[in-house]
């Protein structure tokens, strides 16, 4: 058989890998962004099964508009315009298969082969691989703690051609955790403008907030015509029923549209309206509000752990929300060696070469911690610290 020449760009992602073996039970699993499963709310979808089942089970199961169900729709645009400020209608939303299938299709919009898309470093390794699947090229932008540094995309942009799209997760970051500034934000988007290049606004963990004030997404800003904004109910319900959402302007939902039609028809038809039917007999907010408490809790023993058992000469961020605190190690300590010994003593993480479009760093690590208790989390830690201190022993 011959395959396509990007299939030889593409490798199999390692959080998937991981996941096959974090699945015993035995496992402390720090590695894939899993929501904690048992705040699933199980009884209120399946009450929302059987009335979806009951009342429009016909429609449900039947095929439906590549745009999505429109009152779910028409539900997430007047959420999104009291959140951040916008006036969108259902009009500038497209339903994905979650906000992963969003990454292709806005792929499939906007890159050619060998166009250039600029992404932070680190960034999101999924969606590195959607970029490779095009063939475009991706190139890193240093970043700081305010988000991408300014000076560095700008020299990227001035002395490169086939800029197509920029690549971002200006809040709770996946994997540093890092939250963009506001000003950031401004400066960014001017730029962007500047050289007619558009903005993915990756936010699926915006509403994970556990400290600080929120700051309004790009997507909210004048002149944000060429922001694509992707959210999710994976990481605020629950993922396994795959569905997210595209905002932007309408005539570019037009033609995310058109592609969707050529990949898949439509998202699934009952899940859509099983979410639906969730929203609207139960308030979502509480169950948010119930995964922040859950969430600051857990996150809160995890850097208490750090500072307790992990040695000092470590950087390790302090996310004010999302699911990732992220490890800078001393660069004598490859965190994919520690890996294998970590998963000896059943603790997985993910190490930080993956997150990398061209420079990996092999020093870094991103732990997870919203699907651990606390009890487990200070157990995982101290095992990692104690492997982390062995190593710098034996240097």
């Amino acid at each position: 058989m011959k395959y396509a020449d990007r299939m030889g760009k593409l490798n199999a992602s390692e959080i998937r890998e991981l996941l096959k073996v974090t699945d015993r039970p035995e496992i402390i699993s720090f590695a894939g962004g899993l929501p904690a499963a048992e705040l699933f709310p199980i009884e209120q979808m399946a009450a929302a099964c059987m009335t979806v089942l009951e009342n429009d089970g016909e429609k449900a199961l039947q095929y439906s508009t590549t745009e999505g169900l429109a009152p779910l729709r028409k539900w997430i645009a007047e959420r999104e315009n009291s959140r951040i400020g916008t006036k969108l209608t259902a009009d500038n939303i497209l339903i994905t298969h979650g906000s992963q299938q969003a990454l292709d299709l806005i792929g499939k919009l906007l890159i050619n082969k060998d166009d250039v898309v600029l992404c932070e470093s680190p960034t999101y390794l999924s969606a590195l691989n959607v970029f490779k699947t095009f063939e475009g090229n991706i190139l890193e932008v240093q970043t700081d703690e305010e988000g991408m540094i300014v000076s560095d995309l700008e020299q990227l942009l001035a002395s490169t051609a086939n800029v197509k799209l920029i690549y971002a997760i200006p809040t709770f970051q996946n994997p540093s955790g890092k939250t963009w500034s506001f000003e950031r934000k401004k400066q960014i988007l001017a730029i962007a403008n500047r050289y007619d290049v558009a903005v993915i606004e990756d936010a699926p963990y915006e509403e994970l907030r556990y400290s600080g004030e929120a700051t309004p997404p790009m997507f909210s800003f004048p002149q944000s015509e060429n922001v694509l904004r992707t959210g999710s109910f994976s990481k605020i319900l629950c993922p396994g029923l795959r569905i997210g959402w595209i905002a932007a302007d309408s005539k570019v939902i037009e033609k995310l549209v058109l592609i969707k039609q050529s990949t898949d028809l439509q998202s699934n038809t009952f899940a859509q309206r099983q979410i639906f039917q969730f929203i609207q007999d139960h308030a979502i907010d509480e169950h948010i509000s119930r995964l922040i408490q859950v969430y600051r809790l857990r996150r809160d023993a995890a850097i208490s752990a750090i500072e307790t058992y992990f040695p000092k000469n470590i950087q390790y961020t302090h996310p004010k929300g999302g699911l990732f605190i992220w490890l800078e190690l001393p660069e004598s300590i490859n965190t994919t060696d520690l890996l294998q010994k970590s998963l000896e003593q059943n603790v997985a993480f993910v190490s930080g070469e993956s997150f990398y479009a061209e420079k990996p760093r092999y020093n870094t690590m991103r732990l997870n911690f919203s699907c651990m208790d606390e009890k487990r989390i200070e157990a995982g830690f101290k095992i990692l610290g104690e492997l982390i201190s062995n190593e710098l022993k034996d240097e």
